[in-house]
């Protein structure tokens, strides 16, 4: 978590870019993100020297050639503005966008990559320069702390049913699912690729010794492991940037609309998805991918994601999913149809409800993650469901950090859910059997579940409350015959 000093600063710089004249935050946060980009890549062309220097070997993988020193942060940032200026726009940018080479899907993204603050702002570059290199960013966390505060400031957030997903609720996700380093992970709407780049994270804590022994195990990692959809080109290029600076040469980002688009060509590839898509409604019945229709006939995006999960997911791939509260018991035919395909054909696992406040300040909507497995089958024979209550920050617009946390709880919980089994439903999780579910008409709402335990309050007896209001009574009626004494 950055602190109010970090927060500062990143605000000084970010109010330099509107001083400059670029008031759209989505552009505010994509030209920052270049600079951002650009240090991350000194820093780590810097590493791998350090790295050579320590083995007495040739650098490996150099990030700048010896004729590319301006480019490196540290020597760009103490260039006079006007210069500053010109070998950002004239020479750095051009060689961004053949990055990872000319027909790579990096390069695709960033074709049209330009620094948009005019010539005449060049001393707004510099002060922005000045800004970024006085931010600490020494470890991963900071960086994607920073990196999410930039994305907090995004104005546009919460249009078209789009919530930033909160770096701690991508974490939990994560921690749930444990990703494998086999595993191939895919967020059809996937953003700034938050998902993914807390997946690759989780990989390089658990098994980078393991990725890194195995060449085939590194080939999957750095160019099969990770695939992102989203038709926003500027969301696109920040989520090539972002798996750039994770280490992930060559990651599957790709501009695709995932609910009108055919996907055969992605169909039944991926053992793990990890997603938050859009609720923005319902689309045209005709824009709608018919192979989407064939498994819930709907126009409402939140089900019909549900539908491409599963059209996606490779028998017995994973997915955990966070969905409006409205997906679990709406009454339409549809919302029953989507339901009762994953609980009857497929393996729901996990229902955990959360805690209103979640997506503060973008929305108060109520929503929960829902997490199966896709067997074709069937599979369910009871779910786990889960009562969040809090996820350590107020549940107010200001979302400060607080005492009570229940994601440590959840994580153990459900990875030690062979002792959950005696829970009764008046606690904070439990086990409902399918056969429950299908006679509420697949309803998943904890609400239809979950016990309410009411403490017993004893009250006094009627003739001593009315004794009390007596007494009370006549001391207001004295005190009335003081005041009107005083005033006499």
């Amino acid at each position: 978590m950055i602190t109010g000093e970090v927060k500062s600063k990143v605000d000084t710089v970010w109010n330099a870019f509107w001083a400059g004249g670029i008031s759209n935050p989505l552009e505010v946060v994509e030209q920052l993100t270049y600079l951002l980009f650009l240090k991350g890549l000194d820093e780590t062309h810097t590493a791998r020297e350090a790295r050579a220097t320590r083995l007495g070997e040739e650098i490996q993988n150099p990030v700048f050639t010896d004729d590319m020193l301006e480019y490196r942060w540290k020597y760009f940032k103490h260039f006079p503005a006007p210069k500053m200026y010109e070998i950002l726009v004239e020479r750095i940018f051009p060689w961004m966008r053949q990055l990872g080479g000319e027909h790579s899907a990096f390069a695709k993204h960033m074709r049209d990559a330009r620094f948009t603050l005019p010539p005449e702002k060049a001393g707004v570059l510099a002060r922005v320069v000045d800004g970024l290199d006085k931010i600490p960013m020494q470890d991963r966390d900071t960086k994607g702390d920073l990196y999410e505060y930039l994305l907090s400031k995004l104005a546009t957030a919460g249009q078209n049913g789009q919530f930033r997903t909160p770096r701690h609720i991508i974490k939990m996700m994560v921690d749930l699912m444990r990703p494998t380093p086999q595993d191939t992970i895919c967020d059809p709407a996937c953003g700034t690729a938050g998902f993914l780049v807390g997946s690759e994270e989780y990989l390089r804590e658990h098994y980078e010794n393991e990725i890194y022994s195995d060449p085939a195990l590194k080939e999957h990692f750095e160019n099969a492991a990770f695939h992102g959809f989203d038709f926003d080109h500027t969301m696109l290029r920040v989520a090539a940037m972002n798996m750039l600076l994770h280490g992930i040469p060559n990651p599957d980002i790709r501009n695709k609309d995932s609910l009108s688009s055919d996907h055969s060509e992605d169909s039944e590839l991926y053992t793990l998805i990890l997603a938050n898509p859009p609720f923005k409604g319902s689309l045209d019945e005709n824009s709608v991918a018919k192979d989407l229709t064939s498994i819930v006939k709907t126009k409402k995006t939140e089900l019909l994601f549900l539908a491409l999960f599963l059209r996606l997911l490779k028998t017995g791939g994973r997915a955990a999913v966070i969905v409006p509260d409205g997906v679990l018991f709406g009454s339409s035919k549809a919302h029953k149809q989507i339901r009762e395909e994953i609980v009857e054909n497929h393996k729901l696992d996990g229902i955990i409800s959360l805690p209103s406040g979640v997506f503060r300040p973008y929305a108060g909507v109520s929503t929960a993650l829902m997490i199966f497995t896709k067997t074709g089958r069937g599979g369910t024979d009871s779910v786990w469901f889960y009562d969040m209550k809090a996820d350590g920050f107020s549940l107010d617009d200001r979302r400060n950090p607080t005492v009570e946390n229940d994601i440590p709880d959840i994580v153990h919980r459900w990875h030690h859910r062979d002792e959950e089994q005696g829970r009764e439903r008046t606690e904070q999780s439990f086990f409902v059997p399918k056969s429950e579910i299908v006679t509420n008409k697949y309803d998943l709402s904890i609400n239809r579940y979950k016990e309410t335990q009411h403490e017993a309050v004893e009250y006094d007896a009627p003739e001593k409350i009315l004794d009390t209001l007596d007494e009370l009574e006549i001391e207001i009626q004295a005190g009335l015959k003081r005041l009107r004494e005083m005033l006499v």
